[in-house]
């Protein structure tokens, strides 16, 4: 069946709430209004208000409301529009939910789940554009995924609830109205492992998110330039699954990281770090990185897109890298 990302998101939500009587969900307009996404759209005329919850404009205060929940046995879904929104609730997810377990000396699990929007591409200007899923991926004791297929919105929500700790779940708002075929029966998928999207045998691009139908784009293109790309979807962003990236590199022989976020002190700097531990004496070249360029997302088209890579770009910087000419990172 031909299905959006939103809407695979939306089955999702509805499965959980269908299976397990513990499943809330929580957020600002999330309720009557159907998400600001409109990812919830219907919800709460399904499950009524006891299942699908407005909260007030308080990201602090419904975000510990949603850890409390979790330690009372619930299994509560709360959204945070947008990540950087998030940063309004980051003493509780970083001081509380991240931290709880190890504090109790393994007495208190916080299985919570939070969904936020990450990403640019849709002019909402700085506030609500940023990438900083990297940001959590740097806090021990969260999970952190990133959803990019159809296949990934659909089950990753699923695996996510029965994680006896804290998932933080990044919805690329750039990913919302991409459509395609969804089976049937998709349900859970593995959020433990990253995913070869593409085979190739001269440089692996490794990426996340919404920079993957871009990367699968100029992956293409570059096979008609006779260079063959394997792209590797990292899909959870903490843990990192090493092995998949590192094992590609390995084959290939070169790298180049493709991140939205910024590039100083960001996805991009850990995963080139970890290749060059891992892959070191396989390279042959240095490993590259293409990222957003280091200003507030600017609202016009024309801006945004020149700072946020786009598909020329990633041929360009593939192209660069096997040719052994200057990078554009």
């Amino acid at each position: 069946m031909t299905v959006t990302y939103r809407e695979a998101l939306r089955d999702a939500l509805r499965d959980a709430l269908v299976r397990d009587p513990r499943v809330f969900l929580m957020g600002e307009d999330v309720g009557r209004y159907g998400g600001c996404f409109a990812v919830s759209m219907g919800l709460y005329e399904e499950f009524g208000p006891e299942r699908v919850r407005d909260t007030p404009l308080s990201e602090s205060a419904f975000v510990g409301a949603g850890i409390g929940a979790a330690l009372g046995g619930l299994r509560p879904i709360v959204e945070v529009m947008t990540v950087n929104f998030s940063l309004l609730a980051l003493d509780q997810i970083l001081n509380n939910a991240a931290t709880l377990l190890h504090m109790s000396g393994g007495q208190l699990n916080v299985p919570l789940v939070i969904r936020m929007t990450t990403g640019g591409g849709r002019q909402l200007a700085a506030q609500h554009s940023h990438s900083l899923e990297g940001w959590y991926a740097h806090i021990p004791g969260l999970r952190a995924v990133a959803p990019a297929t159809l296949e990934d919105a659909r089950g990753m929500l699923w695996t996510a609830l029965e994680d006896p700790d804290p998932v933080l779940l990044f919805e690329h708002g750039g990913l919302y109205n991409l459509e395609g075929e969804l089976a049937p029966d998709a349900g859970p998928v593995d959020i433990d492992r990253a995913a070869v999207r593409r085979a190739g045998t001269d440089l692996t691009v490794i990426t996340y998110g919404g920079m993957l139908p871009k990367v699968m784009a100029a992956a293409e293109q570059l096979a008609g330039e006779r260079i063959s790309a394997e792209v590797v979807d990292l899909r959870t962003l903490r843990p990192l699954d090493d092995a998949t990236f590192v094992g590609s590199v390995t084959r290939t022989h070169r790298a180049l990281v493709v991140d939205e976020g910024w590039r100083s002190v960001g996805m991009s700097a850990e995963i080139a770090a970890r290749v060059t531990e891992g892959a070191f004496y396989d390279l042959d070249a240095p490993v590259e990185r293409l990222c957003t360029t280091e200003v507030p997302l600017p609202h016009p088209k024309h801006l945004e897109d020149a700072a946020i890579p786009q598909v020329d770009d990633v041929v360009a910087a593939a192209r660069a890298l096997v040719q052994g000419g200057p990078g554009d990172g």
